[in-house]
């Protein structure tokens, strides 16, 4: 984390239980992101919490961090059952769980928490029998929680901290309902600590935090703008077929580069895969099908560096902390705004910077007003230079439906509204040209 994202406040300026510190001096962590500098103190004096800041500013690590001491500093309920956890995460994604619970279990490793994690799509026996075994920190996904709370694996009667994050995305996934159950069946929030984060606290968020909370105190910690300082954004004006010779184009001008492609669908994900694969990029896609287990090896061989390429659809927009990715490319502009945000927001994390390229095409150009309104900002639109607009033969695209079935049927060629995810590009092996959709 570089220095200009740092407060001048430290760590061991908090009175945190030495176990609890011990964490943190683990992780190498000295100065506090102005995210943890504004929410601790309050926090750790058992204030309820309502914080927005950008992504990969710290949110986890505080809230984290003041769940521990307040478990460490506040006894757990008289006749607790081990059943019956001390803090409930929740969070809207698979793989924000998977992060939490991974960055749970490295601040956390000197204390005796016992620290689960339940999501769908994998290991459902495994995860229910953690639960009985015992927990005190759960993290989760609502259908998982839900789906266990209901078999009356555990309950929420000894609930002491509640946590979500991403609170905004609850809402775009449709699970406000499932929180607000769960929610309900912890004690009141008099009673417990509440802290709650997301990327942007709209009415409908605050709104959920007084009926919930505490009377919780707001934090913002943004910009001027709501893209990372550190981001250098630039779009370029393409035909719908120059969208492929671009994209191989750019990955061939990057010196080195861990590079995420979002997409609005995953038929337009397979074909890019496909000609990613032809052309000699190491390329795999991660969309809502893809299979917990998968996803997880997926992602792992991306951090590791042994895929340069991840083809995504907007699953993996937030909560996905992946280190050092040096490109996000949207190969195709998003519909919602807020989603361009989260989508440029997985590159320049924790300090660093990065680069977010975006294709104006003629299938998605009508979002770019909507986004520079939100941003607040013109982004830099000029036309691709012709050195960019790489030479690319139809031929050399590896088709998903005769070597993977499970991706589906995105080789069909077939036109349909006019939306193409690419093929050829001013004059150079332009077969296919328009045909594919996007």
């Amino acid at each position: 984390m570089s220095d200009s994202h740092l407060t001048d406040t430290r760590f061991d300026s908090f009175e945190f239980d030495p176990r609890v510190a011990a964490g943190i001096k683990d992780t190498g962590f000295d100065y506090c992101t102005p995210i943890q500098a504004e929410t601790l103190p309050l926090a750790l004096a058992g204030q309820d919490i309502a914080g927005q800041a950008q992504t990969g500013t710290g949110k986890t690590a505080a809230f984290l961090l003041a769940t521990f001491q307040h478990l460490l500093t506040h006894p757990a309920k008289e006749n607790r059952r081990k059943n019956q956890p001390r803090a409930l995460m929740v969070a809207p994604t698979r793989e924000l769980a998977v992060q939490i619970h991974k960055d749970a279990l490295q601040l956390g490793a000197h204390t005796d928490f016992r620290i689960r994690a339940v999501f769908g799509g994998t290991a459902y026996d495994k995860q229910r029998q953690d639960l009985e075994d015992g927990v005190d920190i759960l993290i989760g996904t609502p259908g998982r929680l839900i789906d266990y709370f209901k078999q009356k694996v555990y309950d929420l009667k000894a609930t002491q901290v509640v946590v979500l994050d991403e609170a905004d995305r609850m809402f775009d996934l449709g699970f406000i309902k499932d929180i607000r159950y769960l929610i309900r069946r912890t004690p009141p929030p008099e009673e417990r600590l509440g802290l709650m984060f997301s990327a942007t606290l709209s009415y409908r968020v605050t709104e959920l935090a007084y009926e919930h909370m505490n009377n919780p105190t707001q934090i913002k910690v943004e910009s001027d703008t709501l893209t990372a300082d550190r981001i250098r954004q630039k779009g370029y004006m393409v035909a719908n077929d120059e969208k492929i010779p671009l994209l191989i184009g750019l990955l061939r001008s990057f010196d080195e580069h861990r590079a995420i492609v979002f997409v609005n669908t995953k038929r337009a994900a397979d074909i890019i895969w496909g000609f990613l694969e032809g052309n000699g990029f190491p390329a795999s896609i991660l969309s809502g099908d893809v299979p917990q287990k998968k996803r997880l090896s997926l992602l792992k061989r991306f951090q590791d560096g042994e895929l340069s390429v991840l083809v995504a659809t907007d699953v993996a927009a937030r909560g996905l902390h992946i280190e050092d990715v040096s490109h996000v490319i949207n190969y195709d502009l998003p519909d919602d705004a807020e989603d361009y945000v989260h989508r440029i927001g997985r590159t320049a994390r924790a300090g660093s910077d990065g680069d977010a390229i975006s294709f104006v095409c003629e299938s998605y150009a009508m979002a770019l007003p909507d986004i520079e309104a939100y941003i607040k900002q013109k982004l830099d639109v000029t036309m691709p230079p012709s050195e960019l607009l790489a030479e690319v033969d139809p031929g050399s695209r590896v088709r998903t439906e005769r070597r993977k079935p499970m991706h589906g049927s995105g080789g069909n060629r077939g036109g349909g509204r006019g939306r193409s995810s690419g093929g050829g590009g001013r004059g150079r092996g332009g077969q296919g040209r328009g045909r594919n959709n996007s």
